[in-house]
């Protein structure tokens, strides 16, 4: 371990002290963009908040920011973006009405080996996930969704525990944990970018639809 890891390990991973202490969405958006509480932040560009209907009755959570978030400010608006899009029209669900934002607001990423510019997605780990995790909270407690949708593994386990996996756990109507900051039901599916880097596609794409289909139906069942 180099002597960065080390220092890296000393830093506290936490974010609550960031969040404002009171305020809507707006306030928690301006208080992220100086937020400090993993190192994430050193090589991001900028805190991607979440964004959408700020009562939307569907909340949809990925991973984290990827290079075209990081680089405009906004989540959800690369090539993984466009095919969630495409897919929630499918299934019944219009984006536009949706609130979208990701389990970490910072863009991990590596670059290829012997240097170059481009810069390659990296997960980011369960602490930096854990780090985050309040500024998540917020946002579920502001918008009061009836349905969470987690996309992909990091944002399962982030809202639904460790034990979570996608591919047990995909595709059912599940009840949020009980503390008292989430909707009353997520459902799970895999992450938009699964998809593009499946050998089928087609499969996967269908099974992502498929999956947000189940959360369409249980908002067509608590309408008024």
């Amino acid at each position: 371990m180099t002597p960065t890891d080390h220092a890296r390990d000393r830093r506290t991973y936490d974010a609550e002290p960031y969040l404002p202490s009171r305020g809507g969405l707006a306030a928690h958006r301006r208080a992220a963009a100086d937020c400090r509480g993993c190192p994430l932040h050193e090589n991001a560009t900028r805190t991607v908040f979440g964004k959408g209907d700020e009562s939307a009755r569907i909340l949809l959570v990925g991973e984290q920011p990827g290079d075209q978030e990081d680089r405009q400010g906004e989540p959800f608006v690369g090539p993984a973006g466009q095919l969630l899009r495409r897919a929630l029209e499918e299934a019944g669900i219009d984006m536009d009405t949706a609130y979208v934002t990701n389990a970490v607001k910072h863009f991990k990423f590596t670059r290829p080996p012997g240097g170059g510019k481009r810069r390659i997605h990296k997960a980011p780990d369960r602490r930096e996930a854990a780090a985050c995790r309040p500024w998540l909270l917020a946002e579920l407690r502001l918008v009061r969704p009836e349905i969470v949708v987690a996309l992909g593994a990091t944002a399962g386990r982030t809202l639904l525990g460790n034990s979570f996996r996608v591919t047990k756990d995909r595709g059912a109507l599940l009840p949020m944990p009980p503390d008292g900051s989430h909707g009353p039901y997520a459902v799970a599916t895999i992450h938009p970018s699964a998809v593009l880097r499946a050998d089928d596609r087609e499969g996967a794409y269908a099974g992502l639809v498929s999956d947000l289909r189940v959360a369409a139906e249980a908002l067509a069942k608590s309408e008024p």
